[in-house]
C-alpha cells in the first residue's frame, strides 16, 4: 500500500507541474486565465511591487535553497528520499499557485510590439522557450528531473541510482541550455509592462544566482570533469565558432532546476 501511495504522489506532483506550466502559458501571454501578468491594475503601484518582488524572490529562494544537497540531506530525515523530488515539484507546483493568485499587475508601458513581423518573430521565440524547455528535460532525463523515475523505481523495488552525466544536444553549445529555455519564455513577449519586466528580471537574477551554486555543487559531485566542461563551454550563449565537445564529455544534465 505504501508502494502505491508514494507512486500516486509522484503522479499527482507531476500532473500537477504540468497544469502549471500551462497555467504559465497563459499567465505569461494574457491568454485564456482569469487573471495574467497583465491584468486591469488593482492595487496602488508602490503596494503592487512590493507584492510582486516578494513572490520573485519567494519562487527564487524555494527553487534554489530546496536543489542544494545540504538542504535535501535534512529534508531527507523527515521526507523519505523516494518522494525527496516529488516534494519539490509539489512545492514549486504551491510556489507557482501564489504566484499566479496573489499577483498584482503593474501599468505602465515598457514596449508595445504592434507590427505583425515583429509579433510574430516574438511569439515565435517564446514557443521556441517552451520547446526548449521541454525537449531538454527529456535529453538529461525528464522523468527523474520531475521524480517520477524516483517513485517508480520504489515501486518496483529497485534501488534508484543517480543518472548518469552527459552533456546531449545543446550542452555541448551551453552549459545551461534549459534556462536559456526559460528566458526566452519570460523575456519574449509582444508587450511588456512593468509588471512583466519586474517578473522578467526577478526571474533572470534567480537564473544567474541558482547557475552558481549549482555549478559550486557540480565541482564538489564532479571535480576536474565539470571544471573543464565549464572552461570549453560558455554558460548560456553559445560560440558557435567553437569545436563542440563530444557526447562523453563531462557537463550539466541532472541538476538544472524545475522552473
Amino acid at each position: 500500500m505504501r508502494k502505491v501511495l508514494v507512486l500516486l504522489y509522484g503522479m499527482f506532483a507531476y500532473v500537477g507541474f504540468l497544469a502549471a506550466c500551462l497555467y504559465l502559458a497563459g499567465f505569461l501571454m494574457n491568454l485564456l486565465v482569469p487573471k495574467s501578468v497583465d491584468s486591469p491594475v488593482t492595487a496602488a503601484f508602490w503596494t503592487g511591487l512590493w507584492v510582486n518582488v516578494s513572490l520573485v524572490v519567494l519562487f527564487g529562494v524555494q527553487h534554489s535553497l530546496m536543489a542544494r544537497p545540504t538542504f535535501k540531506k535534512w529534508w531527507t530525515r523527515f521526507v523519505p528520499s523516494e518522494i525527496e523530488r516529488s516534494s519539490y515539484v509539489m512545492a514549486s507546483n504551491v510556489v507557482f499557485a501564489l504566484l499566479f493568485w496573489l499577483w498584482q499587475p503593474s501599468g505602465g508601458m515598457i514596449w508595445d510590439v504592434q507590427q505583425p513581423l515583429g509579433q510574430a518573430i516574438l511569439y515565435a521565440l517564446f514557443a521556441a522557450g517552451w520547446l526548449i524547455v521541454l525537449v531538454t528535460t527529456f535529453l538529461i532525463d525528464h522523468f527523474d528531473l520531475f521524480g517520477l523515475r524516483q517513485v517508480w523505481l520504489y515501486f518496483r523495488g529497485q534501488p534508484c541510482t543517480r543518472s548518469k552525466f552527459v552533456t546531449p544536444g545543446p550542452y555541448k553549445y551551453v552549459r545551461h541550455p534549459l534556462y536559456v529555455g526559460w528566458l526566452m519564455v519570460f523575456w519574449a513577449t509582444p508587450t511588456m509592462t512593468v509588471g512583466h519586466l519586474v517578473l522578467a528580471a526577478g526571474v533572470t537574477v534567480y537564473v544567474l544566482i541558482a547557475i552558481q551554486m549549482e555549478e559550486r555543487n557540480l565541482v564538489q559531485f564532479h571535480g576536474d570533469a565539470y571544471q573543464s566542461y565549464r572552461q570549453r563551454v560558455p554558460m548560456l550563449l553559445p560560440r558557435w565558432k567553437r569545436k563542440s565537445l563530444s557526447a562523453d564529455t563531462a557537463g550539466s544534465a541532472t541538476t538544472e532546476s524545475v522552473s
